[in-house]
């Protein structure tokens, strides 16, 4: 049985078979209609709802959501699971399908689902019948209008009769997507909002959003979304590629309502626990946990840069400035199961995502926001771009994007990565620190160890014993220094680079290190 499919103008169960009557004027509390959809639906659709939105006071749609929802636990929660059988599009023999998330646990916010076919829109009603509750019972119905949390997608990655979940939308902007042989580990979001400051953090949330049906021989999900905000509103158009790295193009227009102090676009939120880097004791058998293990940045000047993430002591916050970059991603480059030895989590197969901006961004920023924490259930680094160009009321702004869920660096730097970075004391002296760093390339891996190959650091402080020697065991090369802080200077900022005579033969390593 297919789910139930009503028009855009009522979300209702199967017993239902027109709206009610409309009150005269809603309570204060409801959220207003927004203008009907036009019979020939494309992206304009979406920017007028969301210009429209934006001219409106804010409010949030997360009422009327029973108490015995509210109460579920995170396991509660996830014993709620949409029933495969009911998946959208699943007798029709199409190469994606939809399934819904149910509101509860701390998902609140009523999202709605449409699905496009030959232009016209059609809304997914909800349904307890779409789910299977597990061993949750409810003393009471539940409503009738609850809605949704969000959507996910499946594709045959692996067989033609098998669909694999692909990407879900669920809280907030929050999304995530896996490639072949991948997990999900970091997260997406549609807008950053304020994410830092010594203020409560804006999160928009993808209010609505509908997808247009494929046809049978689609090898793309084209999804929209409508996003909502205290500050902004916003439309956007996804356009899924599936693959061994997953692509998603990302096509956004923002309205403002007001201004915002720190407008963050084409946000990524990940999780670093311990590392390679750590330079403290942490009581874990595995070796590494982590979602990412660096910040790579591709600048308009030609230079590649690697920042090594870490969970600092306290809050860090990196800026890197540019104008028109090539690119911009947390990343996975450690794939070595030995390194984290974690046989559930997997944290070596987690992806990798690369922002590649599409159009000219214009002078900005990327901002590197790392939190302490001290469980890998928290997602502690952000990264995001951050325009020069003030948003205010009135004020709109266009940014389109590519997302990339890769496994492999194809974006890398034709030079020398750094593959491993190691912090230690120095003779039991707490105020001085060696730094150890790694560099492979095909080229470097190919110098003879007696090559002439230097190194170029500078650092807020003294830096001595700089020696730079091949690994002939593996291949990597190997530059190690000692740094004295600079004394009333904290944090510490460090560059370093490999080069042989004239020409540079690695991306640029930079570092941000926090005495205790």
């Amino acid at each position: 049985m297919a789910p139930l499919l009503v028009s855009t103008t009522l979300l209702a169960s199967p017993a239902k078979v027109a709206p009610p009557p409309a009150p005269a004027s809603p309570p204060p509390e409801a959220v207003p209609p927004l203008p009907s959809i036009p019979q020939t639906f494309d992206f304009s659709v979406v920017e007028a709802k969301a210009k429209e939105l934006a001219g409106r006071a804010y409010q949030r749609d997360d009422a009327d959501m029973p108490e015995s929802l509210l109460g579920l636990s995170y396991d509660q929660y996830r014993d709620i699971r949409y029933k495969t059988e009911r998946s959208i599009w699943r007798d029709e023999g199409l190469p994606f399908q939809i399934q819904a998330f149910h509101r509860g646990f701390m998902f609140k916010d009523r999202v709605f689902i449409n699905v496009l076919e030959n232009g016209s829109s059609t809304r997914i009603g909800y349904s307890p019948d779409l789910f299977d509750y597990g061993k949750n019972a409810f003393q009471t119905p539940l409503p009738e209008d609850l809605g949704f949390a969000g959507l996910r997608f499946h594709y045959p990655l692996k067989r033609d009769e098998t669909y694999d979940e692909l990407a879900v939308f669920l809280g907030a902007s929050y999304f995530r997507a896996v490639g072949l042989g991948q997990v999900y580990g970091l997260s997406a979001r549609g807008l950053a909002i304020d994410t830092g400051l010594a203020k409560a953090e804006e999160f928009p949330i993808f209010r609505e959003f509908w997808v247009e049906k494929p046809a049978l021989d689609a090898n793309s999900l084209t999804v929209y979304a409508l996003l909502d905000s205290p500050s902004v509103a916003g439309a956007y158009r996804f356009v899924i590629r599936p693959g061994l790295d997953l692509g998603i193009d990302v096509y956004s227009h923002l309205y403002f309502r007001q201004s915002v102090e720190r407008l963050g676009i084409a946000p990524l939120t990940s999780m670093f626990l311990h590392g390679e880097n750590t330079d403290r004791f942490i009581d874990d058998f595995r070796p590494e946990v982590h979602d990412s293990d660096g910040l790579l940045i591709g600048k308009s000047t030609g230079e590649w840069m690697w920042r090594p993430l870490n969970n600092p002591r306290q809050l860090r916050i990196s800026v890197f400035k540019d104008s028109k970059p090539s690119g911009f991603g947390l990343m996975t480059r450690d794939r070595n199961f030995d390194h984290y030895q974690d046989l559930e989590a997997e944290y070596h197969r987690r992806p990798s995502l690369w922002v590649e901006p599409l159009g000219d961004w214009s002078a900005g920023g990327v901002y590197l926001i790392e939190i302490p924490s001290d469980a890998e259930k928290y997602d502690n680094i952000v990264a995001f771009w951050v325009p020069d160009r003030p948003a205010g009321e009135g004020v709109d702004m266009r940014f389109d994007y590519r997302l990339h869920f890769t496994t492999d660096e194809f974006t890398a730097p034709g030079g020398g990565k750094v593959v491993a970075t190691r912090v230690g004391a120095v003779d039991g002296k707490s105020g001085r620190r060696q730094f150890v760093v790694d560099f492979t390339s095909p080229t470097l891996r190919l110098m003879s160890p007696k090559a002439k190959v230097d190194a170029e650091v500078s650092a807020a402080g003294t830096v001595s014993n700089v020696v730079v020697h091949k690994n002939e065991g593996n291949g990597t090369w190997r530059l190690s220094f000692e740094l004295e802080p600079e004394k009333g200077k904290n944090p510490t900022e460090m560059r370093a680079i490999l080069r042989s005579g004239r020409d540079i033969l690695t991306e640029s390593w930079v570092y941000q290190w926090n005495a205790p």
